[in-house]
């Protein structure tokens, strides 16, 4: 079977792996900032970035599907 464009599309395989590798970096940066003794203003900032650009990658997610959708 050969895979072809439209197939890959369909999948949207891409964007899964995204979200996947962004749940990794997120979950990882997570538990050392729970880790630390006593976290900086600097270190603070850090995670809430990693954190709202999640908003961002799912928005993206979500949106990157068909847009063809019939009404």
């Amino acid at each position: 079977m050969k895979l072809t464009p439209k197939q890959l599309d369909a999948w949207r395989v891409i964007p899964r792996l995204l979200i996947l590798c962004y749940m990794f970096a997120f979950y990882e940066s997570t538990q050392w900032f729970m880790g630390l003794d006593s976290p900086t203003n600097a270190q603070a900032g850090f995670i809430s970035t990693i954190v709202g650009a999640g908003a961002a990658f799912f928005g993206l997610y979500v949106n990157s599907g068909n847009n063809n959708a019939t009404k």
